[in-house]
Formats: structure tokens, C-alpha cells, sequence
């Protein structure tokens, strides 16, 4: 407990200590730190989100049956990607079709009604892909750039104590400390900034590749289900 009370004493030391060069990075730091922890929050929920209902959509497709089953019925699972391209397959499939459903006397396809209905889940993947992406640039910025900012009102501040001390004519360790101290405020901020935005990138990255190579295998599943149901003799 007394160790605890001792580094928040001395965090209050130092940020008392602080010029307003370092309180201003200060400030841009907490700044930055607010926008990462809401980025990696949202984030999290979204794609959480995106992993639970998607395993729900798969098994729904998987138990109807048919391509357009869903689609049919009118079924809607927002926030998983895997819905939205599944959607825009059966869009696109539909068209090709003449705006026929699953009858069979519906017109049936050719390689160039399939390779639209392709291209067209393509799109929507890469929709999705760069939507789970969205804002992750805030995260990056904040893993590089919080560092360097801590770093760069660390340097300042100690230029400024070595020079207060040049001017006195006299190196007093009494006067030197709280300069030092206050110095070494910012880059451990900056560090405070950039640890947790660094683990929270990592793994949305990661989680978001995952996401994306089943959103690529879910499109590949679903081209081959329409070729091999609604390719015709007239290929």
C-alpha cells in the first residue's frame, strides 16, 4: 500500500513540476489516450459482434437447405459480415436470373452470370474487410506516436533544467530534481499511452484477418454452391 501512495505522490511531484511545453504534450497524450481506449473498445464489440452472429448465420445457411433459403424467408443477421455478403450474392444471383427465385423454371446461368455474382460477393468482402479496419489508424498512431511525443517533452525538459542550471552558474542536485523528474513525467505517459494500444492493435489485427479469410472462404463456399446448383446446360 505505502509503495502505491509513494508513486502517486510522486506522479503529483512531478506533474506539479511540469512547464507548459510539457503540459501541453501532456494534454495531446491524454487526448490520444481516450480516443485508443474508445477505438479498441468499439472495436472489440464489433468484432465479438461479428464472430458470434456469424457463427449463428452459418449454421442457419447450412440448416435451410438451399442458396436463397434465407435470403427468402427474409431472415436478417445484422452485424455479422458473413449476412452482408450472402445478401449480395443472392442479389446479384437473382438478377442474373431474369428475377427469378429458386424454381427451377427460372433461367438458369452461364459462366458470365456466375463470374458477376462473383464479383460481386468480391465487392462486398472487401466492403466489409475495409469497415472492420475502420479507425485502426487511430491505434497505429497512437503505438508509434505516443513514444516519441513522451520522449520529445522528456528531452525538452531536461534542456530546459540543464539550461536553468547554466544560467545559476552552479549544479545543485536540489534544483535539478524536480526539472529531471517532471522531464521523465512525459515519456512514461507516452509509454502508459502505447502499451495498451499496442496489445489492442496486435489483437484486433490478428482477429481481423481471421475475420477476413472467413469472409474469403465463405464467398469461395458460396460460388461453388452456385455453380454447382444453378449452372445450367447452356455453360
Amino acid at each position: 500500500m505505502f509503495p502505491l501512495l509513494a508513486a502517486s505522490s510522486g506522479f503529483l511531484f512531478s506533474l506539479s513540476e511540469t512547464t507548459w511545453e510539457s503540459r501541453a504534450i501532456l494534454l495531446i497524450l491524454f487526448s490520444g489516450s481516450i480516443f485508443s481506449w474508445s477505438v479498441m473498445i468499439t472495436k472489440f464489440l464489433e468484432v465479438r459482434e461479428a464472430r458470434r452472429s456469424g457463427a449463428t448465420f452459418y449454421r442457419a445457411y447450412r440448416d435451410s437447405g438451399s442458396i436463397l433459403g434465407i435470403y427468402e424467408q427474409r431472415k436478417k443477421f445484422e452485424g455479422t459480415p458473413l449476412w452482408y455478403i450472402y445478401q449480395a450474392c443472392c442479389k446479384e444471383l437473382i438478377f442474373q436470373r431474369g428475377g427469378g427465385t429458386a424454381d427451377e423454371h427460372a433461367q438458369q446461368l452461364n459462366t458470365t452470370s456466375v463470374s458477376a455474382i462473383r464479383s460481386a460477393m468480391e465487392r462486398e468482402v472487401g466492403v466489409r474487410a475495409l469497415k472492420l479496419e475502420n479507425h485502426m489508424v487511430l491505434l497505429a498512431m497512437a503505438v508509434s506516436g505516443a513514444p516519441f511525443l513522451g520522449l520529445l517533452g522528456t528531452v525538452w525538459g531536461v534542456m530546459e533544467t540543464f539550461s536553468a542550471v547554466a544560467q545559476a552558474g552552479a549544479a545543485d542536485l536540489r534544483a535539478m530534481a524536480p526539472g529531471v523528474s517532471a522531464a521523465l513525467l512525459t515519456t512514461v505517459v507516452g509509454l502508459l499511452v502505447a502499451i495498451p494500444s499496442m496489445f489492442g492493435y496486435n489483437f484486433l489485427v490478428a482477429t481481423i484477418r481471421q475475420l477476413t479469410v472467413e469472409m474469403d472462404n465463405f464467398a469461395a463456399e458460396l460460388a461453388a454452391a452456385v455453380e454447382h446448383q444453378f449452372l445450367g446446360s447452356s455453360k
